[in-house]
């Protein structure tokens, strides 16, 4: 009998994976413009990105906001387009305006207001982009479905991060100009950005067509019967009137982060603390907010939902939000952190005007190249392994070998040798933008597809904001200044959050 007949989600081919999954190219090119560029545009129009700490955690704050928001409406919406495809699309045209704006910026303050504006963006795209695969695919092909999405995310991060240094030495446009001007290789970078964007979002939009819901539920209830833990899928529903703990909790959350900003202003810690403090007295206050609207019988409202799903998460998600946290943490410290590691651990460089600084600073972003190719590279690798021994075992082998490359770099005196780490760190990158969102696709009711990976990004904006709040300080007193410590101590996280996939439970691992 046909896999139609039993109602359970057909496989799909190569290339129908190909076309659902290449919108993300366009949305990588977004990124990698923006990672690799902003800080010097804020320069040139007279900023100093340092004292304008906001601006580093523009992206994943954006995307706390943003994305259980996208993910909650696009549950929810049925068009023409179909469910998510009108969130592909509108970000696209947005993010594309803003990539085309943001380098003919006059003033600092225009430049900032596109930042933000491309940031929230490029989330509406991403976000339902997650949740696609995981109403597209049969469990036994999500692995291959993000692993997709992780070969577009390497390949874009490559070729948009060298598209100012390719046009300038091999179609000699100028990489100077007048002083508050930003460089025509830097504005042609953002307009082909802006082409790729749009282009690649729209061949998705165009060549794939979504299930309806009633399809998406008679898939879910057919594959509910292949799980052997019966209350993997099942939603705690929303008493009407039962809104105490909310109330609580939210309570505890805004007392501890205004006391917490309290101390940060007492003490003088640095400005970026804020941040995670006040971000604290924020969600203590919309918590309580959800939960006297649950409590007056307001239980359809979209904060109500979207707070008490986040206080009820499968238990998949649970675990796995450990194994995120790590990873992303260790992720951040290396992102911070190894230009000033190898430029004084390997190159012996602490002068930044020097020309060894500047040599030893290309190489990394060489080096950073190269772990988004062999990203790209071993993402079609992902899923035949995960066939053969499992996505939990994969997901930590791959983890141990990125912490083992970053822990490598402490070593090392000669440069060349870091492709060597970079290639553990390409692995790791390829599994952490696969394995958890194959596993968790699993674990979470179709019809909150969309919410709950809107959701699960918190698990990849905390550690950052709290990487970015207190890896400063603990290098300092505790390093000494030596960043490569951090690069250390980013790998033995990693090793951690390979440690802790032992506890993650595959509900609907295929075997």
């Amino acid at each position: 009998m046909s896999d139609q007949l039993l109602n359970k989600r057909p496989r799909l081919s190569f290339w129908e994976i190909w076309n659902m999954s290449f919108g993300f190219l366009g949305i990588q090119f977004g990124f990698a413009l923006q990672n690799a560029n902003v800080s010097r545009i804020f320069e040139t129009l007279g900023a100093n990105v340092d004292d304008i700490p906001i601006l580093w955690i523009a992206a994943p704050l954006t995307g706390l906001v943003v994305q259980p928001i996208i993910g909650y409406f696009s549950d929810r919406t049925w068009t023409s387009l179909g469910r998510r495809r009108p969130y592909f699309l509108f970000g696209a045209i947005a993010a594309s305006i803003a990539l085309i704006i943001m380098p003919n910026s006059p003033v600092l303050w225009v430049a900032a207001g596109m930042l933000w504006i491309m940031d929230a963006s490029i989330n509406i795209s991403m976000e339902p982009f997650r949740a696609f695969v995981g109403d597209m695919l049969p469990s036994e092909q999500r692995t291959k479905g993000f692993a997709m999405q992780s070969f577009f995310i390497g390949t874009g991060a490559v070729v948009a991060s060298a598209l100012p240094w390719v046009l300038t030495n091999w179609f000699d446009v100028a990489n100077t100009a007048p002083e508050g001007i930003i460089p025509p290789s830097v504005k042609w970078s953002f307009y082909l950005g802006a082409i790729a964007f749009l282009g690649a979002v729209l061949w998705t939009v165009v060549k794939t067509k979504e299930y309806s819901p009633e399809q998406l539920k008679a898939f879910e209830d057919a594959e509910k019967e292949e799980i052997e833990d019966k209350n993997a899928l099942r939603e705690v529903p929303i008493e009407a009137g039962d809104g105490q703990k909310k109330v609580v909790l939210g309570i505890l959350f805004a007392i501890f982060g205004v006391v917490t900003t309290w101390l940060t202003y007492h003490y003088g810690l640095d400005k970026e603390v804020y941040v995670a403090t006040g971000g604290l007295a924020v969600v203590g206050l919309v918590m309580m907010v959800a939960g006297l609207l649950q409590k007056s019988g307001k239980t359809e409202q979209g904060l109500v939902v979207v707070m008490h799903d986040f206080i009820h998460m499968p238990k998949t998600m649970k675990q796995l939000a450990l194994v995120q946290f790590f990873s992303w943490f260790a992720l951040f410290a290396m992102w911070i952190y190894t230009t000033s590691a190898v430029t004084a651990h390997i190159y012996g460089a602490i002068d930044t005007t020097s020309a060894l600084y500047n040599e030893g600073a290309d190489w990394v972003g060489l080096m950073f190249g190269v772990y988004n190719g062999v990203a790209a590279i071993v993402a079609f690798g992902l899923a035949p392994m995960a066939k053969l021994l499992s996505r939990k075992w994969v997901h930590a082998i791959s983890l141990m070998l990125g912490g083992a490359g970053l822990i490598m770099i402490y070593f090392i005196s000669d440069p060349i040798l870091m492709i060597f780490s970079m290639v553990g760190v390409g692995i790791a990158w390829a599994s952490i933008l696969a394995m958890p969102y194959a596993i968790l696709a699993g674990s979470i009711p179709s019809n909150k597809m969309g919410l709950y990976m809107g959701i699960f990004n918190f698990f990849i904006v905390l550690p950052q904001l709290i990487a970015a709040t207190v890896l400063g300080f603990v290098t300092r007193t505790y390093f000494g200044g030596e960043a490569v410590y951090a690069l250390v101590l980013g790998g033995i996280v990693l090793f951690i959050a390979a440690a802790t996939m032992y506890f993650v439970d595959d509900v609907d691992a295929v075997d």
